[in-house]
């Protein structure tokens, strides 16, 4: 009987990966270098305090890491939280919840194609901006239409590449500021603390920018049926991924800014590859200019893709107009229809947002998302949960409020943006629930238990 119910059902997925692998992937995910694009819009919102705005970020995606680990023990197969709040809170507010993720999602490829255009003006500066955007906004699209992936052993080559990088930074800064050290000992501490600049604002309008150096962490809860010990594994992998990003982060952007204490750079997008030009000459410059132009196109190809299947997901699950988003070219096995539509819109937010603004605009959605995530860890395991400890209670309540006050510190204009597009998106789940007298109905999912309940009744 055992026999005939496996043939039934067809083969699993093998269970391969081990904690030191799931790590790595993570890293690889995230990218090592990852604090380098942001370095110097976080430079100038926070003061010149980039290394505390890393260091809370990292707080606020430690929390959440914890909460995402634990759902994926819930939801094995569908590791998302669009999935997490709708089969675990309500379809409703996972609908606005996925809403929300759009523009984490759109807007991640949008600040890539920015910084690789600023970046390659640094190669070639008699080519203007706006032909670099559509280029690689095109580059992105046709690999994504052809159904191109970077295979994880390519992402292994790109992160030992990039790892290399940071080292040759860190030695360059090192030498540097041993024949030119920081005058008096505060001078030491002041990437952590300046008295002369710091203050709670600028340094939580930072943090709320800081925390786009994590964003990428929660992939690794999709891999839950590939892994040893899922129940385990996924919640480790996510918490030690967080740790080893944020430290490594930490120690880049330190280094950075004792070579240049100053908040005002040549451009302010690829500051740091100038702040490698001055540890190191020219040959670093260009050195870490080509590095990071390779990394934000992998990076920015991989989230257009990444933004193509969220938003067939919700088409799937007819939360948005199933027959354009759901639809799959049956040659490429690829909704190009969506991967198109990110195009476009990817286009448009790179003539007409700044790197700063788009990814506060990213932030804003995925901030959005991890608040759900710890609301729904706090739903599952505290509210509904046989017993009542007080780390299933703390966790998530912390994890939620970090985000929460994250949020909050976004600048002025990516709130509007961000809140209007909310808006949009509450008036369109209106109108196709005839304003909320017919239930939002999503796809079922194989997650070894009746999820049936899901729908909203």
């Amino acid at each position: 009987m055992g026999d005939t119910m496996n043939s039934m059902q067809g083969p699993g997925l093998k269970r391969v990966l081990r904690l030191p692998a799931l790590v790595l992937y993570g890293i690889i995910l995230i990218q090592p270098t990852a604090p380098m694009p942001l370095f110097g819009a976080a430079s100038n919102l926070s003061n010149g305090h980039v290394v505390t705005t890393i260091l809370i970020g990292m707080a606020a995606m430690l929390l959440t890491a914890i909460s995402y680990g634990r759902m994926a023990n819930a939801y094995p197969n569908a590791g998302s939280a669009y999935t997490y709040v709708s089969r675990e809170i309500h379809p409703s507010l996972g609908y606005l919840i996925g809403w929300g993720m759009i523009f984490d999602y759109v807007m991640n490829p949008v600040i890539c194609v920015i910084w690789a255009s600023k970046a390659a003006m640094n190669f070639i500066p008699e080519i203007p901006f706006a032909v670099f955007a559509v280029f690689f906004a095109v580059l992105f699209t046709m690999m994504n239409l052809r159904g191109i992936e970077a295979s994880a052993r390519t992402n292994s080559v790109i992160a030992a590449g990039l790892g290399v990088v940071i080292l040759l930074f860190l030695g360059s800064a090192i030498r540097y500021l041993f024949y030119h050290p920081p005058v008096g000992v505060s001078a030491w501490t002041k990437p952590f603390y300046n008295p002369e600049t710091f203050s709670f604002k600028a340094v939580s309008t930072g943090a709320s920018l800081a925390v786009l150096t994590y964003i990428g962490f929660d992939g690794i809860s999709t891999l839950s049926e590939e892994v040893h010990n899922p129940r385990r594994n996924i919640l480790r992998a996510s918490v030690l991924v967080c740790l080893i990003t944020g430290i490594l982060a930490s120690i880049q952007v330190y280094f950075a800014q004792l070579v240049w204490p100053e908040t005002t750079f040549p451009e302010q997008d690829t500051a740091f590859v100038f702040v490698a030009g001055k540890a190191g000459g020219q040959w670093l410059f260009h050195t870490i200019n080509i590095a990071l132009l390779i990394a934000t196109i992998g990076s920015g190809s991989g989230a257009h893709l990444g933004a193509g299947r969220l938003l067939y997901g919700m088409g799937r699950d007819n939360a948005i107009p199933k027959k354009f988003f759901s639809a799959v070219n049956p040659r490429t096995r690829i909704p190009s229809n969506n991967i198109i539509l990110v195009g476009v819109f990817v286009l448009i937010g790179a003539f007409t947002l700044s790197y700063p603004l788009g990814a506060q605009l990213l932030n804003f959605g995925a901030l959005i998302a991890f608040m759900g995530v710890n609301v729904s860890a706090f739903v599952r395991y505290y509210l509904r949960g046989e017993k009542k400890s007080i780390w299933p209670f703390i966790l998530p309540v912390l994890g939620f409020l970090v985000c929460l006050y994250l949020w909050l510190s976004l600048g002025t204009k990516a709130k509007i943006v961000g809140i209007c597009w909310l808006t949009l998106g509450v008036l369109y789940g209106a109108w196709k629930t005839s304003w909320f007298r017919k239930p939002l109905q999503f796809a079922k999912i194989d997650n070894g238990e009746d999820s049936s309940a899901a729908a909203a009744s």
